[in-house]
């Protein structure tokens, strides 16, 4: 991911963008370190977690369930973070369900990105769709 940063003291948002391939798995825990990274002088500690907890839920998600990557998109902005993970695949909507308990952990992302965010969505594009969260009120 590449930043863009704007000077100390403006409030331009600042962005990240990393492309991670479909069978990257490994780029997950990568993608988490460059936000943590990203976030250190931007967000608190306990946004920072959510962030990178509910970002590696979105991108397992799409690696797992699409075949052609995601891409990751991080914008700050003052009292603000959103998030946006890409993917490229025509069909299907994802929707938080209640996993049975045979489940083990599977089926728990979108209840966690539910839970946790302060927003969160998803929007169609022509190839695919943007699954989304957004964070408020902290320093991002």
């Amino acid at each position: 991911m590449a930043g863009d940063a704007a000077p100390r003291g403006r409030s331009r948002p600042e962005r990240l963008y990393r492309r991670v391939g479909h069978t990257d798995l490994s780029a997950v825990g990568e993608v988490r370190g460059e936000l943590r990274r990203f976030l250190r002088h931007r967000s608190g500690p306990e946004e920072t977690d959510t962030a990178e907890l509910l970002l590696s839920e979105l991108v397992t998600n799409a690696l797992i369930h699409t075949r052609n990557g995601a891409a990751v998109t991080v914008t700050s902005a003052p009292g603000r973070l959103r998030v946006e993970v890409r993917d490229f695949m025509t069909e299907g909507q994802p929707a938080p369900y209640v996993p049975n308990a045979d489940d083990g952990t599977h089926g728990r992302g979108l209840l966690l990105v539910q839970s946790l965010a302060d927003s969160w969505g998803v929007l169609a594009q022509t190839l695919g769709k943007v699954v989304w969260f957004e964070l408020t009120g902290g320093r991002a």
